[in-house]
């Protein structure tokens, strides 16, 4: 699988009743089997809200590579895929759970996580041979 992009976003109110505001939004761009694919990861905003109790970051953005920084939204979808390689089948995931969305941040290599972002950050893809090389158990 090759991982082509990841970003993230903040959802904004379409309607004035719409509870869009409250969520945040992360996709994942990546080509298999030679197709490309999408996956959207949403989430609710408030899990952000601590970050430390389930990453080593206090606050966003988590991570800088020159004139580019990620914040943590835009490496959720990344880390759902990794995390969760049935995902590659989806398009869309909804994430409602703070125990759910505290779960895939679990057992990460961080430096791994960062090896990919740098690499995208300089508009490169990056292969991702195994799921498992970023995991610590």
């Amino acid at each position: 699988m090759q991982l082509l992009q990841c970003k993230g976003k903040e959802l904004e109110k379409e309607k004035k009743n719409s509870p869009e505001d409250f969520f945040n939004e992360s996709t994942i761009k990546y080509v298999d089997k030679g197709n490309e694919h999408e996956l959207r990861v949403l989430y609710v905003r408030y899990f952000e809200e601590d970050l430390s109790s389930f990453t080593p970051f206090d606050t966003n953005p988590i991570m800088s590579f020159g004139d580019q920084t990620f914040d943590l939204k835009d490496i959720v979808g990344l880390v759902a895929l990794i995390k969760k390689p049935g995902f590659k089948h989806r398009k869309r995931v909804y994430i409602n759970q703070q125990d759910e969305f505290d779960e895939m941040f679990k057992d990460l290599k961080w430096d791994k996580l960062q090896q990919v972002c740098m690499k995208l950050a300089d508009g490169k893809p990056y292969d991702l041979e195994s799921t498992l090389e970023f995991m610590t158990s």
